[in-house]
């Protein structure tokens, strides 16, 4: 279960899904670790690695180096439009987006940039051109960008029934703030049903959406199921939860006391330092695991993470890969 889950995460969040520059193992290796960083909103710790694979040529590592200068300024600059730029130049659809999105960047209001290769409009344009292409051969991937790209309702739908997972969690959150024209009787159905596909598919905020329904209703098992597959490919915010599930901190779900475990999960969120309020979280809550345990327990819950943190997909907030 545990590998078909890591490998549905890969195909929702592609590593190089467009030409780009070959690269050595090192460099490779660098590149996910920028990338690692940057989902755990470590932007400016992520920095350092992604420029070893782009300045070698990688697309898809000069896009998030764009994303991660960007949001560690937090506003468009020359640097962060150079590495937009540089990943466009290569067809990364991302890039290109994020390029067409700029309205108004630091670069015009001090004029101290070099010229912007195109404007705005055309960045979106040759976007449009290509991801209708790919669209148009089956892509669900591109068939969500031009949903990005034009904002047409159609794309969304479309790439939700081809079955994109991170569409399909969209599709179910536009129906449940009542988007769309469903019968009132239906609504809730179709929330339930793209919900549920997604998790199926493997987006952990779809997920905990789909548990937080069976909830509602009475399944407290299928709640728990959902809450511990989102653990399991460590969706940050669920890892906490189930960590204080666990350890009963409080005792919401049902779950059987294993303060071992419990604490493992906790203590391993502690990596987690930058943004996204888990440092907070941890550092109130694993006090209170430990409060209930003895030294020696402690150092086998230490021990534990260590264990679990091999077996598992590091730790990430599952940020949107084209951000606001």
């Amino acid at each position: 279960m545990l590998t078909r889950t890591i490998l549905t995460i890969l195909m929702l969040f592609p590593f190089g899904a467009h030409a780009s520059a070959e690269i050595l193992p090192e460099q490779t290796s660098a590149k996910q670790t920028g990338i690692i960083l940057y989902n755990q909103y470590k932007a400016t710790s992520a920095i350092p690695f992604l420029t070893i694979a782009a300045e070698n040529g990688d697309a898809e590592a000069q896009y998030y180096l764009g994303e991660a200068l960007r949001t560690k300024n937090h506003y468009m600059n020359s640097a962060a439009r150079k590495w937009y730029e540089a990943s466009a130049n290569q067809n990364y659809l991302y890039a290109m987006i994020q390029l067409g999105r700029i309205e108004r960047d630091i670069c015009e209001i001090s004029n101290d940039c070099s010229p912007s290769l195109k404007t705005p409009i055309e960045w979106l344009n040759h976007a449009k051109l290509l991801a209708q292409n790919k669209a148009d051969a089956g892509d669900a991937e591109a068939m969500y960008l031009m949903y990005e790209i034009t904002l047409d309702d159609i794309w969304l739908k479309k790439s939700a029934t081809s079955g994109n997972a991170i569409a399909q969690y969209w599709v179910a959150t536009s129906l449940k703030q009542g988007e769309g024209f469903v019968l009132p009787w239906k609504r809730s159905e179709a929330v339930e049903k793209w919900y549920r596909l997604s998790a199926e598919g493997g987006y952990p905020k779809s997920m905990m959406a789909y548990a937080a329904i069976l909830y509602e209703r009475g399944d407290v098992e299928g709640y728990r199921h959902w809450n511990e597959q989102a653990a399991l490919i460590s969706y940050a915010t669920t890892v906490f939860g189930y960590g204080s599930d666990l350890a009963h901190e409080p005792d919401t779900f049902g779950y059987p006391l294993d303060l071992i475990k419990g604490y493992a999960l906790i203590y391993w969120l502690s990596e987690l330092d930058g943004g996204g309020g888990m440092k907070e979280n941890v550092k109130y809550t694993l006090p209170r695991i430990a409060a209930k345990m003895t030294p020696e327990q402690i150092e086998e819950a230490k021990k534990f993470t260590k264990e679990w943190a091999l077996n598992h997909p590091p730790l990430s907030f599952f940020p949107d890969k084209l951000s606001q």
